[in-house]
């Protein structure tokens, strides 16, 4: 057989010129894809590593719920009624499962429509954010962040650190820095969002969210937020107010429906539309809750006692008040319907009487006859809260409104209201600046006139008369007694009101008067006591003190005091169908105005002027002041029945509160003593009737 021929080997195909870069291609894809496994390897090892990290550091999801480094202070009225929260309010613990399925679908409607079914990260969400933030104009990081709810909640607990003041100066520094989106923490969230998932289910890393989260005006969770804006619980919030909750979510002070309702109300109806177009609310669902948005609670929305607040806040010890690191209840005296009296009052003679562009400013403070504040309005402002309070913190000349304690002296000394002193000139020789001529308001003399004419008419030359002759030191005496706290004025001025006082000092010591002559510790807290416990921490501050003057002599006042009301220069200050007693006052160059005065049942000072001590012009205490004076009160009694003022009444003297036959040699019943004493200085300038 013949040898089986050999097979041609296969031509070689000649090599063109690029070959070489093929293989370079291949072999360079083969490095690329060994690198980027090997990397992947390693990132998801070091994710894995960390995420192991941060799952050790978990605790019990019910640890988490309140991550609060300060307190909460609520403000309960004189009915128990809400109406101020102060601090971080933390309307209590709730979950995923207790809160109204509105809540929730809003929630994840507007923050995360992936929620249930990501493992923490949404990538898709980040690229998104990323190019959402470089076509606006911005960094990669800055605006839009494309968190998932596990991401936010991981930065709601700050990647696991705990706040050190060490570190940070405050609680909103903290926060602050925590909330801030860098390419470093960005990186870190995720491996936390892993441990979050891995450690907690989807429903209880959403309730660390529904608690940790802040919701403006101070509330820190959807609980308190709700109780907050609408007065209910969160397990009760309609569609609409649950729009409005998620809605605050993006921009919580700014969204703020007790700071722009029409503007939240915007917002909760593009929520709205989300849940309707990812199936949460039917259209007519959708509709309905559009035509009816939400509406603030009479709480929130009346925002009323925001100066009151503030008081009873500054007043308090500050580890239970600014300070708290505990969940406090302050049970008050404040009555909200008088404290909406004084506001209306307030806005409604500066609304008719004052002009629009005037800078001019009052304070309102109304109380019982015992010291219990039950309005305080501190500015034209009557929603302002954290400013300043011209009701407790302006001290102010207080003008012919101190002349009550210039007669309480003389009517505690034995005198009455028909004795008589001389409205002539008089000059005091003061040491160290010369001599002195008062003169009165109208630099007109009125002669031999009455202790009630003069100061119903306000007369200054007989206060002053009065006051030298009784001595400047019991007067002053009196005065502190009655609660002005400030250096009162040593020179024969005095009586006049050159001395300061706050408007509270003021009303609390013509609470003093109404009340028979002891001094009252004006006061605002009932008690005060933690949550979730009954017995109370602190009891009431305040309330009646030591007597100052005797009851007739406050009864002898208070008669003269109507007078006033009656024929003097309070006439504006009449209440119709009701005795009221008070007292005008007038600064120099209109610097100050002031009405104080009182009925029955209770006492009320109005003070008016310019925070910068520019001059009022025609402006007098018998006139605006008054006028705000008289109408808080009429709204104040309204349907109360007419009391008469506890007051002597001509024709019947009395002692110690019952009437008694009063004596021919005109003695009447007065203190011994101390009236005894003073009453030959007394005789040189009065003479009897």
């Amino acid at each position: 057989r013949q040898p089986a021929a050999a097979s041609p080997r296969p031509a070689r195909r000649a090599r063109g010129p690029l070959a070489w870069l093929g293989r370079l291609l291949r072999l360079l894809g083969r490095l690329l894809w060994a690198v980027f496994w090997r990397a992947t390897l390693a990132l998801v090892v070091i994710l894995a590593g960390a995420s192991f990290y941060f799952y050790t550091t978990l605790p019990p999801v019910t640890e988490m719920l309140d991550g609060r480094a300060r307190g909460s202070v609520t403000l309960l009225d004189a009915s128990d009624e809400v109406f101020a929260w102060r601090g971080e309010t933390f309307g209590g613990q709730i979950t995923a499962d207790t809160v109204s399925p509105h809540l929730i679908n809003a929630i994840v409607a507007t923050e995360d429509r992936r929620f249930f079914t990501h493992f923490g990260v949404s990538p898709r969400g980040i690229a998104g954010a990323i190019m959402i933030n470089l076509r606006e104009g911005r960094g990669p990081f800055e605006g839009h962040g494309g968190s998932t709810i596990t991401q936010q909640v991981a930065k709601l607990l700050c990647l696991g650190e705990e706040f050190d003041p060490q570190e940070w100066e405050t609680q909103a520094d903290y926060e602050a820095d925590c909330r801030r989106t860098t390419l470093w923490r960005k990186v870190q969230e995720v491996p936390y969002a892993f441990a979050l998932e891995s450690r907690y289910s989807k429903n209880e890393v959403l309730s660390i969210y529904l608690n940790r989260v802040y919701l403006g005006a101070g509330a820190y969770g959807f609980e308190a937020a709700a109780q907050r804006y609408f007065g209910k619980s969160a397990n009760a919030v309609t569609p609409a107010e649950a729009a409005m909750l998620a809605g605050l979510l993006v921009a919580p002070s700014y969204y703020a429906p007790t700071r722009d309702l029409s503007r939240a109300q915007a917002r909760a109806a593009t929520i709205i539309t989300l849940m309707e177009e990812q199936g949460f609310l039917t259209a007519a669902e959708a509709a309905h809750a559009r035509a009816n948005p939400a509406q603030l609670s009479d709480a929130a929305e009346a925002r009323a006692g925001g100066y009151f607040a503030d008081w009873v806040m500054a007043s308090g010890p500050s580890f239970l008040t600014r300070d708290t690191t505990e969940d406090v209840v302050i049970r008050t005296t404040l009555d909200q319907r008088i404290q909406t009296a004084a506001e209306e009052a307030l806005a409604q003679v500066f609304e008719e009487r004052v002009r629009e562009e005037s800078d001019a400013q009052a304070a309102i403070v109304v109380m019982s006859a015992d010291g219990a504040v039950r309005a305080l309005v501190g500015g034209r402002d009557t929603q302002a809260a954290g400013t300043f309070n011209r009701a407790t913190q302006a001290l102010r000349q207080t003008g012919s409104a101190f002349k009550p304690f210039v007669y309480a002296v003389a009517m505690d000394l034995g005198y009455r209201p028909g004795d008589t002193v001389e409205d002539a000139p008089l000059t005091i020789d003061v040491p160290g600046s010369g001599p002195w001529s008062p003169r009165n308001f109208n630099g007109e003399f009125a002669g031999t006139v009455t202790l009630t004419e003069a100061l119903s008419r306000s007369l200054n030359i007989p206060a002053v008369r009065i006051s030298e002759s009784v001595g400047r030191d019991l007067v002053r005496q009196v005065a502190n007694g009655f609660g002005l706290r400030s250096d009162l004025a040593e020179g024969p001025a005095l009586a006049l009101g050159v001395s300061l006082a706050t408007p509270l000092e003021m009303t609390g010591a013509y609470a003093g008067i109404l009340n028979g002559g002891s001094a009252v510790r004006p006061y605002g807290v009932r008690e005060l006591s933690l949550v979730g416990q009954d017995e109370p921490l602190m009891g009431r501050g305040g309330g009646i003190r030591e007597r100052i003057i005797t009851e007739d002599a406050a009864r002898r006042l208070i008669y003269m005091m109507h007078q006033v009301v009656e024929t003097g220069s309070g006439r504006r200050a009449g209440l119709e169908g009701r005795e009221a007693a008070g007292k005008t006052g007038t600064t120099q160059e209109s610097r100050d105005a002031w009405f104080v005065g009182f009925t029955a049942d209770y006492v009320a000072g109005v003070w008016m002027g310019y925070d910068d001590n520019t001059s009022l012009t025609g402006v007098t205490g018998g006139g605006l002041p008054a006028e705000i004076w008289r109408e808080t009160m009429e709204r104040v009694h309204d349907g109360m029945p007419a009391r008469p003022l506890p007051m002597w009444r001509p024709g019947q003297e009395t002692r110690g509160g019952e009437p008694v036959a009063r004596r021919d040699d005109g003695e009447d019943g007065g203190r011994d003593g101390l009236a005894g004493t003073v009453r030959d200085a007394l005789s040189e300038i009065f003479s009897r009737n």
